[in-house]
């Protein structure tokens, strides 16, 4: 029915054209008959379809960042969720990463489809040395969406300097404890660990690198190891020897012989002093006074000096009609600033 109206109305159309061209009318006629044609025809014919609707690119993603951007290892895994807003058009949707490097555009490193979960997780990513910036965009139909805010991680394989200024190696320490004072690397990791009596002590360097650790000590000689990491996991270490002190001076003496037989007398003896101050510090170029008391014979005297290493050495005959029984030796010492200090030596005269 519709379109027999339609043919119906242009034949009325025709005629008016027909008799309208001859009263001039013509120009005026054709808009308002063209008009009306389409008119009819839109309320008679259907409309088209909407095409499919193509879905809308998300919001950018969000990387996570690291607890330490800092790194010694080649490559990392990027891990980064999407909005759950999204969580309908997730098919067809890709993370694409992209890496910026210092005074460089960002370039695409990898691009990876999302899965059914929002987050993501990259792995092997190749580091550069140095700063790597990293962002991510969600794919989809309709084209790439906006950037993520960057999250950094730093290539770092270079091992941290590391100097002790206090103490000084093979120095003398009177207490408990030393306290080691260096400079590293800003935010490292300081452990020092006392060979002497296995005790390890942990500290850290503030932002300039300076750091102090208190590390016990044991009587004698410790050697102790100090390792500073820094936060990329590189480490360095020193090592320095301390000797704990006794907190008095000391002479200690010792003989070359214990026992000697009164049949092979006379004998060459010689007594040995080493002198420490209250550090436990060698002391040298000290003059020590040396008596040696035997039975039978007069006391012999005589005196030497400390060399460098703090040591002095008194050597003298043992003549013969010497009673056997026990004698002994000792040395003195007298300073001005630490006092007197003496060693003592037993020496048996035997039959």
């Amino acid at each position: 029915m519709a379109a027999k109206a339609v043919l119906g109305l242009a034949v009325v159309a025709l005629s008016a054209v027909v008799l309208f061209t001859i009263l001039g009318a013509l120009p005026r006629i054709v808009s308002t008959v063209g008009g009306a044609v389409s008119a009819i025809a839109g309320a008679v014919l259907p409309s088209p379809s909407p095409g499919p609707t193509l879905a809308i690119i998300p919001t950018s993603p969000v990387l996570d960042a690291p607890m330490e951007a800092a790194t010694n290892q080649a490559s990392v895994t990027v891990t980064g969720s999407v909005p759950a807003s999204i969580s309908g058009q997730r098919a067809g949707l890709m993370i694409r990463l992209y890496v910026a490097l210092p005074k460089m555009v960002p370039v695409q490193v990898r691009e990876v489809p999302l899965g059914e979960l929002p987050t993501f997780a990259i792995p092997d990513v190749a580091l550069q040395p140095g700063r790597n910036d990293f962002s991510a965009t969600v794919v989809g139909p309709r084209g790439e969406g906006e950037a993520s805010p960057i999250v950094t991680y730093v290539l770092d394989t270079t091992k941290p300097t590391l100097a002790i200024s206090s103490p000084k190696d093979k120095t003398a320490v009177n207490g408990a404890s030393v306290t080691i004072v260096g400079k590293t690397q800003g935010a490292s990791t300081i452990s020092a660990r006392n060979e002497a009596n296995g005790r390890t002590a942990v500290g850290a360097a503030d932002a300039s690198g300076s750091f102090q650790v208190l590390v016990p000590l044991a009587d004698g000689t410790n050697a102790i190891s100090v390792t500073a990491t820094d936060p990329a996991g590189n480490a360095a270490t020193a090592v320095l020897t301390v000797q704990r002190g006794t907190g008095q001076l000391k002479v200690t003496l010792t003989a070359s012989a214990s026992k000697i037989s009164a049949k092979q007398l006379p004998s060459m003896l010689k007594l040995s002093a080493v002198a420490t101050d209250p550090g436990g510090k060698n002391l040298a170029g000290r003059d020590i006074a040396f008596t040696l008391n035997i039975l039978g014979v007069p006391p012999i005297t005589g005196q030497e000096t400390t060399n460098a290493s703090g040591v002095a050495v008194f050597g003298t005959s043992i003549p013969a009609g010497a009673t056997p029984g026990k004698g002994t030796g000792t040395a003195f010492l007298t300073t001005p600033e630490y006092g007197d200090a003496s060693g003592r030596v037993v020496i048996t005269i035997t039959p």
